[in-house]
């Protein structure tokens, strides 16, 4: 459903008030009047406006005084001036103390209409540009996730139904398996896709900057509050919002979490105002949320509500057909110069039996790792790193009860050459031997190997 945008109309004319409510509810707005600059205050302070159409001259406080307080408490407001044709000077004037426009009496309801909607357009692009300045967590927006994996077919199938609708999302995953990619698949298809997609990862920042991060301050709201700031609900406006690890999210800010998904209402830290916002939620955790809830450090009625979809990401180790695809394309992606590195085909034997504990994220990591430190055009197995060949030599070994120590010795030294191309200094890292002590015992077993 369409947000209908919120107006304050300040005239102290109350019958010309009632006339132009009447007629921009016609038109979808909700219109709330006052006839004072001090009681355009007090509802200010009340509410949150989208956009404030003010008459430059009222008895009290007149329009200028206003604007310069309105500025001062909610400075995000666009603010359109009335004027008579005798004060056009002064309507000028109150453009460059903040005003985004200003109109003559009597205006015509059409024009008004579509100067209200690009003052509202600017408010949400001021958002918008705040949200750039944020410290959030974002990845970069070329990012795509690749498979040809069944388990993998199936997240996709979910993330275009899922797309289509305003349904909040729970991705559940190990560390590294592309949860924030889902995230931002899910906005890119969506009709929000061009507002603002903003990741927050909620294990890094503690409670009290969590919850200002999320929900903005008011000047004043505690020690070093100087400012007023919107949060990441309110820069959000419009487009997603993802919140990873949100099985870290604290008790205290879970109540607040739980009222956004109810009934879109927000409230900055030290204001009294309450704010409506349309963002949607994506989160996604690699906790049992189901046994959080049961400890009691998570909300039963948050995890029903966040639950609506949820998208299980497979670990890499149950989908390595994708490692050569996904090879090839960190290869393109972290090249440094104009031609790519290759990888030798029995690299790839030696990362498919690899059990990636960090899943994708690791794989890359690897990858863009091999192409700044191997200098020669090809990356062998003997470039990868001891922890991969380390940890398959050790589980790709078979102890036979029948053999002596010996053998089983001279078998594991054997297989270690063998999968070290005859690397010796290799091999005696990962035995955790000297280079002597492998020496004297390829000659105690007659093993024959290339020369280094």
């Amino acid at each position: 459903m369409k947000k209908k945008h919120k107006l304050l109309f300040v005239d102290d004319d109350k019958t010309f008030s009632m006339v132009m409510k009447r007629e921009l509810s016609r038109r979808g707005y909700i219109v709330i009047c006052a006839d004072c600059g001090e009681a355009a205050i007090k509802e200010l302070k009340r509410y949150d406006f989208d956009v404030i159409i003010l008459d430059i001259k009222m008895p009290g406080m007149g329009g200028l005084k206003a604007l310069r307080e309105i500025k001062e408490i909610t400075p995000e407001t666009e603010i359109i001036m009335l004027t008579g044709r005798a004060t056009v000077e002064n309507a000028v004037e109150s453009m460059k103390i903040g005003a985004y426009d200003y109109v003559t009496k009597p205006c015509r309801l059409n024009e008004l209409d579509i100067l209200l909607k690009k003052a509202y357009e600017k408010k949400l692009l001021s958002k918008e540009n705040n949200s750039l300045k944020r410290l959030v967590n974002c990845k970069e927006p070329d990012q795509v996730i690749l498979s040809r994996d069944e388990k993998m077919k199936r997240v996709f199938d979910l993330i275009g139904k899922v797309a289509k609708t305003d349904s909040t999302v729970l991705i559940q995953g190990e560390s590294g398996t592309g949860k924030e990619l889902v995230a931002r698949a899910i906005h890119d298809e969506s009709r929000r896709k061009n507002h603002s997609f903003i990741a927050l990862n909620c294990a890094t920042l503690n409670e009290s900057l969590l919850e200002s991060e999320l929900f903005g301050h008011v000047k004043g709201a505690f020690t070093g509050a100087h400012d007023n700031r919107i949060g990441l609900f309110e820069a959000t406006e419009g487009g997603s919002l993802f919140l990873d690890e949100i099985g870290e999210l604290p008790v205290s800010i879970q109540a607040k979490l739980l009222r956004v998904l109810e009934s879109g209402e927000i409230r900055r830290l030290g204001d009294s105002r309450t704010l409506f916002v349309d963002t949607r939620i994506i989160t996604a955790t690699n906790k049992d949320l189901v046994s959080e809830v049961r400890k009691g450090a998570f909300r039963e009625d948050l995890f029903f509500r966040i639950n609506v979809v949820q998208i299980s990401l497979p670990p890499l180790r149950e989908r390595k057909k994708d490692i050569p695809l996904l090879v090839s394309h960190f290869l393109k992606k972290h090249k440094i110069h104009a031609n790519e590195k290759i990888v030798c085909p029995d690299v790839f034997k030696w990362l498919i039996k690899y059990d990636w504990p960090g899943n994708v994220r690791e794989l890359e990591n690897l990858i863009e790792n091999l192409i700044v430190v191997v200098e020669k055009e090809k990356i062998d197995v003997c470039d990868l790193p001891e922890k991969i060949c380390g940890q398959i030599i050790r589980n790709s070994h078979r102890f036979d009860e029948t053999l002596s120590l010996s053998d089983l010795e001279k078998q594991y030294i054997t297989t270690s050459l063998s999968r070290m191309d005859g690397d010796k200094k290799r091999v005696a890292e990962i035995l955790g031997i000297s280079l002597k002590t492998l020496y004297n015992k390829i000659k105690l077993y007659g093993l024959h190997h290339k020369p280094d």
